[in-house]
């Protein structure tokens, strides 16, 4: 059974920093891409980072210059540094992974249970 568990989320003001961490557990044979996706209210889920398994990243404009994904502990860990948070960064945020697990033959995409991220003063 793959889990995907995120910590780091909380309250934090404008301008302040959080970094969030996403664990991938389970037997697992590949991870592919690894990445962070954001819902804030009354929004779709959209893209925030993503990072390869060769360490080739993509950032939304948003974020870009303020947020830096990262792969760590034999990239099975997906870090998001997120700095100078702005009121608009507020949303649950997504661990996501595409990997190749136990009982399947092919990768298949997982998703965290989501951790709150709250920008305000």
């Amino acid at each position: 059974q793959v889990q995907l568990a995120e910590s780091g989320g909380g309250l934090v003001l404008p301008g302040g920093s959080l970094k969030l961490s996403c664990v991938a557990s389970g037997t697992i044979f590949s991870i592919n891409n690894m990445g962070w996706y954001r819902q804030g209210p009354g929004k779709e889920r959209e893209l925030v980072a993503t990072i390869t398994n060769d360490g080739s990243t993509n950032y939304a404009d948003s974020v870009k210059g303020r947020f830096a994904i990262s792969r760590e502990n034999g990239k099975t860990t997906v870090v998001l540094q997120m700095n100078s948070l702005k009121p608009e960064d507020t949303a649950v945020y997504y661990c996501h992974a595409n990997l190749w697990a136990r009982g399947s033959r092919v990768f298949d995409d997982y998703w965290g249970q989501g951790t709150q991220v709250t920008v305000s003063s």
